[in-house]
């Protein structure tokens, strides 16, 4: 058998090349899903792709990081369901602890229901990035890191949601106000280090709004029941069959459609200065335009805390009942004033009549006013009390606090976000009540001296004055024109994600490039298990460990002064010596 002779290859001839295929065309096929462009790279956990979880007191937004958008959305408590936590505590030691257990249970329900239902994934294999929100209670920090590690969770990172939502937007440099469903936080941030000693929050958010929408549904809307018969319908006018809505009606999940698909906010009142807290009217406006006074210190706001405090409050929750006339005239006051400056028309929604009367045929019919639909937000950007500041005062009480040479960078650098944020026009008239909440204020006292020259009125945000030209919102859908090429470059520019999912798009973005925030690990957490001696611990001892705080988790809170600051017990050490 005779072979042919094989030439050796020349060295000089061998070119190698790089293929030409894209690397994420080669590993296309492994892909978890077709709709999310993602890849899976293996490593000693399993896959890197990290679990996001953007705990909220009502919504949750679940998914993994590297991908655009959320897996799952979805309400933690039901739609019909409670908030998971609020802002207030029980003050007895019994009380705390059941409320405890019982947070505990539920949180135990929605993690199962993360990891199993939502994203079908094994928490054995994932590492979990929190997207925590500056004000969360350490207690409830404490709660969910323990369940995650009883499902032993490879590591918890706790990321602050304000500095996420500024790095979604390509920014580490802002003023991040986020708008929730308990309370509305606003936090600078400088070189990607949140500023948290100047942090400003007030109440007026979703949760005082849905409040304010169903007081205002319960005075001013109208109920059509379902007709008896077929034949009725035709024979009995509507007018004749319209009552006032009954309180069963109002659900929470119709309040939230309503508040969601219905309402908007709109623009500013026409006039160039409305009349402000504790002043009457001028006479040019009409005698429809003078408000009764009101007992709580705010004309146009505080509406309700809560339906459980007051169904048919729409102007404070220490009057139970509308037969009071201060607050019957109050509310009808307030009903022509947004009426005169409203042109939305008014909307039918169809919803389940009350038990007690579904002897009808069909549903219900709930006329939603337009003028309701058109300023049921304005008590967003009105402030109640000193406690209660406005939407725009908060930003401002914001820059008043920060250094003098950081005002002008984050005054241009404003980011908006959360859920509440999202009814159309919010962001535009947000920047528009901080441009008015700067103008002079004017003196209505009078002077009963006329000897001496009245004194100036009192200006607050005198100082911010000179930043007028460069406020600007990165997310603004319709930026106002530029007075300042710094506004200019600025306004507008952020990418369009949804203000209600930024900080989770941040937490993906953050998981990709492993530029997390504090990571605690599983084995430093299981150093640090009060009941890992379980044999040599008494019952007491063993309850005052499970209830004092984790030392490894982040609190800023409790982070050391910074040089030169006095000590907190200096003046009792001196009056002692």
């Amino acid at each position: 058998m005779s072979t042919s002779p094989v030439t050796p290859r020349a060295k000089t001839t061998f070119n190698p090349t790089t293929p030409a295929t894209a690397r994420v065309a080669s590993t296309s096929a492994i892909q978890a899903s077709p709709h999310y462009a993602t890849t899976r790279r293996h490593s000693l956990y399993g896959v890197e792709d990290r679990v996001v979880i953007d705990p909220g007191s009502r919504i949750w937004k679940v998914g993994f990081s590297g991908e655009g958008r959320p897996r799952d959305v979805f309400y933690a408590g039901g739609p019909n369901g409670l908030t998971f936590w609020n802002l207030t505590r029980a003050m007895d030691s019994a009380a705390r602890a059941e409320e405890e257990k019982l947070l505990e249970a539920r949180l135990k329900d929605c993690l199962r229901s993360v990891f199993h239902d939502s994203l079908l994934a094994d928490p054995k294999a994932r590492k979990v990035i929190l997207v925590e929100h500056p004000l969360l209670p350490l207690y409830i920090k404490e709660i969910i890191a323990r369940i995650l590690f009883e499902n032993q969770v490879p590591s918890v990172s706790f990321a602050c949601s304000h500095l996420l939502s500024l790095f979604a937007v390509g920014r580490i440099t802002g003023l991040v106000i986020d708008c929730g469903h308990l309370e509305s936080v606003s936090l600078p941030i400088f070189a990607a280090r949140p500023m948290f000693p100047q942090i400003q929050t007030t109440p007026i958010a979703g949760a005082r709004l849905t409040s304010h929408i169903r007081a205002l549904l319960l005075m001013f809307a109208t109920y059509l029941p379902p007709p008896s018969s077929l034949s009725a319908a035709i024979s009995v006018p509507a007018a004749n069959r319209s009552t006032r809505v009954p309180q069963e009606i109002l659900t929470d999940a119709v309040v939230e459609e309503i508040k969601t698909r219905c309402c908007f906010v709109g623009e500013v009142f026409g006039s160039s200065r409305e009349p402000q807290r504790g002043e009457t009217p001028a006479e040019d406006e009409g005698s429809e335009m003078d408000i009764p006074p009101s007992e709580t210190g705010s004309d146009f706001s505080y509406a309700g805390m809560s339906q459980q405090d007051s169904d048919f409050s729409a102007v404070s929750s220490t009057r139970p009942s509308t037969e009071n006339p201060i607050v019957e005239g109050h509310l009808q006051a307030i009903s022509r004033m947004y009426q005169r400056h409203s042109t939305a028309t008014d909307l039918q929604m169809r919803v389940m009549p009350p038990p007690s009367q579904q002897t009808g045929t069909g549903r219900g019919t709930l006329i939603i006013p337009g003028w309701i639909r058109e300023r049921g937000a304005e008590m967003l950007f009105e402030g109640g009390d000193v406690d209660e500041n406005s939407l725009a005062e908060s930003i401002l009480n914001v820059l008043l606090k920060v250094p003098r040479d950081l005002r002008k960078t984050l005054a241009s650098s404003i980011l908006v976000s959360g859920g509440t944020s999202m009814l159309p026009g919010f962001i535009p008239r947000l920047h528009a009540e901080i441009i008015r909440a700067l103008t002079p204020p004017t003196s209505t006292k009078q002077h009963t001296r006329p000897d001496k020259p009245s004194p100036p009125p009192y200006d607050k945000y005198l100082p911010l004055r000179p930043l007028l030209p460069y406020f600007a919102i990165l997310n603004n859908p319709s930026p106002p024109a530029a007075t300042s090429e710094r506004a200019s470059a600025n306004a507008g520019k952020a990418p369009a994600f949804s203000p209600a999912t930024l900080g989770w798009v941040g937490g993906s973005l953050a998981g990709s490039l492993k530029i997390g925030g504090v990571e605690v690990a599983r084995e430093k957490w299981d150093e640090e298990d009060p009941n890992r001696n379980d044999d040599s611990m008494d019952v007491s001892a063993e309850a005052n460990n499970s209830q004092a705080p984790r030392s490894i988790l982040p609190d800023w809170t409790r982070s050391p002064l910074p040089m030169g600051a006095p000590p907190a017990n200096a003046h009792a050490t001196a009056s002692s010596a």
